[in-house]
Formats: C-alpha cells, structure tokens, sequence
C-alpha cells in the first residue's frame, strides 16, 4: 500500500477526522488528508513530533529496552492516536498521527485498523 492509499484508509475509520504520516526525525509530514480551518495537520505533525521525541528521551533516561507502539491523547471530544511504524516495509523514523471523534470512533477498531495500515505500508 503505498502512502496515499494508507491515508485514504486511516480516513475510512469511523470517527476520523484527519491523519497524517510524519518522519520524527525531520518533523515534516510525508502526506495527510482530512483536518480543516480547525485541524492543521501540517502543525499538529510537528507538535507531534515533539511529543514522540520527549517520549524517546525519557525511555532511554530511564533505561527501558522496549519501542513505542503507540501514544493516545484523549481530550474531552477527540481521540489523538500517534502510531509508530515498526514494520520491515518502512522507515524506522515513521508515525502514523490519526485524530478521531470521540462520540462516533472506537479506539479499539482504530488501533486495529493502523496496525494492518502499518503492515501493509510501503514507503
């Protein structure tokens, strides 16, 4: 599945509003679909970015021989899923940034969902 074909169907999710597939290293987004005048995706990239970069500081300071499978931030009406990319078809440096809408997503489904998304992903 190539890179267009894997937003199309993070947005097929319930709930979706908008995703996009970032490389942590250079905080830039590799494509996105969805978001709006209220979801910036190009900017939640990078703030996301730096979320999974503190997180990786933190579990080398603490000495964890572990990897991130995802992050979940839950406000009060949405669901900010950051998946990161751990499959042999692509980069290491790679997360998946999906923002749902709580009262119609199930955060089940959407984790299951970007687990076969990163799976079948070729970057």
């Amino acid at each position: 599945m190539n890179i267009e074909n894997a937003l199309k169907e993070c947005m097929s999710i319930a709930g979706a509003v908008g995703v996009a597939l970032v490389d942590y290293d250079s905080g830039m987004s590799l494509g996105t679909s969805g978001g709006g005048d209220w979801l910036n995706l190009e900017v939640a990239a990078a703030g996301n970015t730096d979320v999974v970069r503190s997180k990786m500081r933190v579990m080398s300071a603490l000495s964890l021989n572990d990897s991130i499978e995802d992050i979940l931030i839950t406000l009060h009406r949405q669901y900010h899923l950051i998946r990161l990319l751990d499959s042999v078809n692509a980069r290491s440096s790679l997360f998946l940034y999906l923002v749902l809408d709580r009262e119609q997503a199930n955060l089940a489904l959407a984790r299951h969902y970007l687990k076969r998304v990163e799976a079948e992903l070729q970057v």
